[in-house]
């Protein structure tokens, strides 16, 4: 226990000068990746505007749109498939399910299942595909003013070198 107050102190006392000397510089306060991180769990998209990755606006969309989608026929087959168990299950020989003779009640029973968890992956991965939408605006907005241009490069060099530590080696250089 004497240990780990000690390290949490020590931490504490490491780390205490570095919160001072945090200095904000003024390209960070043009571009918040705050801002763009509610603005994408205010309205999807709104965050990939701000970062103007418009692009990106109608591959979110058509992303929910094709799980919505997949969720509403799965519910739809879903509701259809249960309507058929109960009815088959209810005991009245008055009430008749549409799948007599085609479905024993054990593929009913499947078919509802099936259904039932295809529509929840479907909601699944519409929660996974909004989740993504915010982290994306945030790291977009993070890289914003990420220089990447056509001089990156790696150039390989062999060498030998003398003296001490005398032999061969490579020498990398990246430039950008």
């Amino acid at each position: 226990m004497r240990l780990l107050l000690i390290v949490v102190l020590l931490f504490s006392i490491i780390s205490f000068p570095a919160k001072a000397q945090v200095k904000r510089d003024s390209l960070s306060l043009l571009h918040s990746p705050t801002k763009a991180s509610i603005y994408s769990a205010i309205l999807p998209g709104a965050g990939q505007a701000y970062n103007q990755k418009y692009w990106k606006i109608p591959i979110i969309y058509a992303g929910f749109a094709g799980l919505g989608y997949l969720a509403k026929i799965n519910n739809d087959d879903y509701k259809i498939y249960k309507d058929a168990y109960r009815l088959r299950l209810d005991g009245d020989v008055n009430t008749v399910d549409g799948y007599v003779g085609v479905y024993s009640d054990q593929d009913l029973a499947t078919l509802k299942n099936y259904y039932r968890r295809n529509r929840d992956l479907s909601l699944i991965g519409m929660s996974v595909l909004y989740i993504l939408n915010i982290l994306d605006a945030s790291v977009d907005a993070h890289l914003f003013f990420f220089n990447v241009n056509d001089d990156l490069s790696l150039h390989i060099q062999p060498g030998y070198k003398n003296g001490y530590m005398a032999g061969p080696y490579l020498n990398l250089n990246i430039y950008f």
